[in-house]
């Protein structure tokens, strides 16, 4: 038995879906266009906010973050998929399937309180419309998201301290890509703490991230109907159901990923499909969602493939 750390030669072998020839050929395609499709749409939401500076703004500041985070969550999962599938192989090394996991937990833990920030933005701008340039300034979202990224880095970080120093005497993992729980399955030896800290990692984003934007939007519905202005009304509303669409999309797939884990009579291949939906969703809906829905931002997008298709 070695620890985790000690050797990073050790190979793991990845249960994956064990696709027929034609299947195989249809998920690479699936998974590739996925991941160009995740890669295009925030590559040009992050390059559209970048750009223009009437854009650099606490609302879309907060927004900047969305997409770095999404392209963390689909690039540590996508390509190792598509070199499984399109390889048919179902090994990665140790070393590499702990970044593998890191990154992924990385971007969970990272949505929840990016959502959440964003939800609290826009609770101040429908709410306190005459303090939000006060209380909402470009160097406060940037604070808010050195906040997120220090928070998010810590939670994470001691999640793996604990893995790592445990001892391994197994390596098949009963998933097509590597995350905690399934790490934790090669464990011989006492996992208490670690099934603690991971369920209090859980528990507390439920409740912080889950009660946050529930209360925030609950006022803001308030706001919308003590408001006498159709137009608030209705931009308000927009914005609670944009925000709750892609809150409730993540929230949804997340929890029962994690939920999965603790069904032992749950298909297998359901949950390697939830998990993997998961990272793909999600990074895939929020640019279009928030570059669509926002006049702003689709306002810019159409201006600068304009200037690069027909160059004045």
């Amino acid at each position: 038995m070695d620890n985790f750390s000690s050797n990073s030669s050790f190979i793991i072998r990845l249960q994956g879906f064990d696709f027929p020839p034609q299947g195989a050929f249809i998920a690479f395609v699936f998974a590739t266009l996925s991941y160009l499709i995740i890669v295009f749409c925030n590559l040009v939401l992050l390059i559209t906010i970048t750009m223009n500076k009437s854009l650099h703004q606490p609302m879309y500041l907060l927004l900047f973050n969305l997409p770095i985070n999404d392209l963390i969550g689909s690039t540590a999962l996508l390509p190792q998929l598509i070199k499984e599938i399109l390889m048919d192989s179902r090994y990665i090394h140790v070393s590499n399937c702990i970044t593998q996991a890191f990154f992924i937990h990385i971007y969970a833990v990272g949505s929840v309180l990016s959502l959440t920030v964003m939800s609290y933005d826009r609770y101040i701008a429908i709410c306190s419309p005459l303090r939000y340039n006060t209380i909402m300034t470009n160097g406060h979202a940037i604070r808010m998201i050195m906040i997120v990224w220090l928070v998010d880095l810590f939670i994470i970080g001691l999640l793996f301290a604990l893995l790592l120093r445990l001892p391994r005497c197994r390596s098949l993992i009963i998933q097509p890509y590597c995350d905690n729980p399934s790490l934790l399955t090669l464990v011989c030896a006492d996992t208490t703490i670690n099934n603690i800290y991971g369920l209090f990692i859980t528990a507390s984003m439920q409740v912080f991230g889950l009660g946050m934007i529930l209360y925030t939007y609950l006022q803001i519905l308030v706001a919308c109907f003590r408001s006498k202005r159709s137009d608030t009304k209705s931009k308000a509303l927009q914005t609670c159901a944009t925000h709750l669409t892609v809150f409730l999309i993540l929230e949804g797939l997340g929890l029962f990923t994690i939920i999965s884990y603790r069904i032992k009579e749950l298909s297998p291949h359901l949950r390697r499909m939830i998990g993997v939906s998961t990272m793909i969703f999600p990074p895939t809906l929020n640019p279009i969602i928030y570059g669509l829905r926002t006049k702003e931002i689709r306002q810019k997008i159409m201006l600068l493939f304009r200037q690069r298709v027909v160059p004045s």
